[in-house]
């Protein structure tokens, strides 16, 4: 048993971004194959185990309108126009029976969404959070979990970044003062300690 210890009842596993137009991009430490295997894994295991799964998919509205658009030093990450099916979560994933599916148009998945709603008629008080990319979607969402009072635990190797610095320095700096760091296996094991009480 690791030093974590969840009830399923009160976790929720909140997936961000794992869509198709995301995880075609080039990524780092790990592998977008890595992470959609990572978080396949730890959602099959919180719905095994009666936790509730959220997939979070970003994307615009097809004029962009809805986009923000900030002056700003640095461009954009994206200006144009996603692609058609840019923003469908990934096939290994699901959704499946029971899961909730969050729209965002931003980085972070709480603001102008129900996922604060969702958790709290649920009674979620801990977050399971993965995803790409780790220093904008997630670490968005992290900070707004952190400030709504939500208990985190960050799973390492199914976060990835643009770089393998972006993401080493998010997990440094900021997810371990907000939350606790552990790895898929460390998880998994957990939810299956707790299957078999």
């Amino acid at each position: 048993m690791s030093d974590v210890q969840l009830n399923p009842e009160r976790l929720a596993l909140v997936v961000i971004d794992l869509q198709r137009g995301i995880v075609q991009m080039p990524t780092a430490p790990h592998s977008t194959a890595t992470v959609v295997a990572n978080a396949s894994r730890l959602a099959d295991a919180c719905r095994e185990q009666g936790g509730f799964v959220v997939l979070v998919h970003v994307g615009p509205s097809p004029d962009g309108r809805d986009a923000l658009h900030p002056v700003s030093d640095q461009p954009a990450l994206r200006r144009v126009a996603p692609a058609p099916g840019w923003d469908e979560i990934v096939p290994e994933l699901g959704p499946k029976l029971g899961d909730h599916v969050v729209r965002k148009r931003q980085w972070g998945a709480f603001y102008g969404t129900d996922l604060d709603l969702q958790l709290r008629r649920r009674g979620i008080d801990t977050i399971l959070l993965c995803g790409i990319s780790t220093n904008y979607g997630v670490e968005s969402t992290a900070r707004d979990a952190y400030e709504r009072g939500y208990q985190q635990i960050f799973v390492e190797d199914a976060c990835s970044a643009m770089s393998a610095e972006d993401h080493e320095f998010a997990f440094r700096v900021t997810m371990g003062r907000i939350g606790r760091v552990r790895n898929t296996e460390e998880i998994l094991a957990e939810l299956k300690y707790h299957s078999s009480k």
